[in-house]
Order: C-alpha cells, then sequence, then structure tokens
C-alpha cells in the first residue's frame, strides 16, 4: 500500500477518492519499561523502550488504514496524518493513523 502525507503520489494520478481511512493502536507502559524510561531521565540519553513501543503502535496504525483502504478498493492512502495521545493517567499511549483512500490510474 502506498502512503504519503502529501495529497498525491508523486508520479501517480488519482482515478477516485474512497474516502477517509483510520487505524489505531493502543500500548500499555508496563512497569520494566517505566523503570528503564525513569533510570534513562536520571542518568541522561534516550529511552530505547519506549522508543521501540512507538515504533511498533505507529506500524500497526499504519497497516490498519492501509488493511481498510485495500477493503475498499484502494491503492494508495494519500494526506496520511499521525497523532500520538496519552491515555488514562499516562499508562498508555494511542497512535491514531488517518488518511484518505484513493484508487490510481
Amino acid at each position: 500500500m502506498l502512503t504519503s502525507t502529501t495529497p498525491y503520489i508523486a508520479g501517480r494520478e488519482i482515478a477516485e477518492t474512497l474516502g477517509v481511512v483510520t487505524g489505531e493502536a493502543i500500548i500499555g507502559a508496563n512497569i520494566f519499561r517505566d523503570l528503564l524510561a525513569g533510570l534513562t531521565d536520571i542518568v541522561g540519553g534516550r529511552s530505547r523502550a519506549y522508543e521501540s513501543a512507538m515504533r511498533d503502535a505507529r506500524e500497526i496504525a499504519l497497516k490498519e488504514m492501509g488493511e481498510e483502504a485495500r477493503r475498499r478498493g484502494g491503492d494508495a492512502v494519500v494526506g496520511v496524518d499521525l497523532d500520538y495521545e496519552t491515555l488514562g493517567s499516562g499508562s498508555m499511549l494511542m497512535v491514531s493513523a488517518t488518511g484518505t483512500a484513493v484508487r490510481l490510474r
């Protein structure tokens, strides 16, 4: 599935717009990851555990969005936007991907 944050796919013409498609992923922070992040905050540096969890959530959201576009007959998603939100008391992270499914010529 081709995806783009722009309203077009370079070098391709949009034949039909199929509507808005979305994908979501919610991940929970576990105590082990929280402890590692806390240590990173104390000594400085990047929290690889949280970065990995966010990367996984983003990939899931994009995959779900692409699957919805495919079910609608699309072969690309344009205007893709990613949003990140914390839920609860910050113990959960939601990543949502939204875009417009299109059929290309």
